[in-house]
């Protein structure tokens, strides 16, 4: 059994943050575990408020799980301050996992704000250059890059700017651009385009969690970079073909349709 470990921001209504990276791992097959960063109360509609974790607890989590048991790959979500990000980097600094994929939370799907505006230097100066794969959003490309995007050609452009603040591989999430949906991942040598079929749901909450989480899993079962995306975009494109509604604006995706029955939904 492999093990992965999300450091994260908490979702209470379970379908973004270490909730919905538990259940990745879990749907991947590897042992999920979570180190607490924020308590953020949202639900799919909206953030209504954050209760930022003490940096010795998140610290002290983190020892907890490194001193005693195995990490296969790390996944690192919401670290909505400098200073957390700063506790953050200096812990995988110290441990060293072989796999850090670096989800650079700033929005929740829902528009609100989940990275506070002084903390973007910390982000690039602490986070990305310790990232085996960092994997913005379109929006998130855009401030951490400095590029415009509105087609393929400008993510490639952003990937670029993104790979030279010290990531070491970059993963442009296409989002809504395209009429595919479409990401761009960048070694520092070559692209590759993922394209899988754009699905018409509400159901969106938590993709962004979802897909690095998966790609974090893939990634310690064996799965090269390229692969693990693949794999990991597959895993997504099912789990929000197979979703369904937990309120009146949509839901999360469905981690577990693979399991689940759905003729009772």
């Amino acid at each position: 059994m492999k093990n992965c470990l999300s450091i994260a921001g908490s979702d209470c209504s379970g379908g973004a943050g270490i909730q919905a990276d538990l259940k990745a791992f879990s749907a991947m097959g590897v042992y999920g575990m979570s180190v607490v960063t924020s308590v953020v109360a949202e639900n799919p509609s909206r953030v209504i408020s954050i209760q930022d974790i003490d940096c010795q607890i998140i610290a002290d989590q983190i020892d907890a799980i490194f001193q005693d048991i195995q990490v296969h790959g790390v996944k690192v979500g919401m670290l909505s301050n400098s200073l957390i990000m700063k506790t953050v980097a200096e812990k995988l600094r110290e441990y060293k996992p072989k796999f850090a994929v670096i989800d650079p939370v700033m929005v929740a799907t829902s528009g609100g704000v989940l990275l506070k505006s002084d903390s973007l230097d910390a982000l690039v100066e602490e986070i990305i250059p310790l990232s085996y794969l960092l994997t913005p959003n379109i929006a998130e490309a855009k401030v951490l890059s400095g590029v415009e995007i509105s087609n393929v050609e400008d993510m490639k452009k952003a990937a670029e700017k993104i790979y030279k603040l010290g990531a070491k591989n970059v993963l442009v999430k296409g989002g809504h651009l395209t009429q595919e949906a479409t990401d761009i991942l960048y070694d520092g040598k070559e692209f590759y385009s993922f394209s899988h079929e754009r699905i018409k749901s509400k159901n969106t909450h938590g993709t962004g969690c979802t897909l690095s989480s998966a790609i974090t899993a893939r990634l310690a079962l064996g799965d090269d970079i390229i692969t693990a995306v693949h794999n990991a975009k597959i895993y997504l494109t099912q789990a929000i073909r197979n979703s369904f509604s937990i309120c009146k604006d949509g839901g999360p995706v469905n981690h577990f349709y693979d399991y689940y029955n759905m003729k009772g939904f």
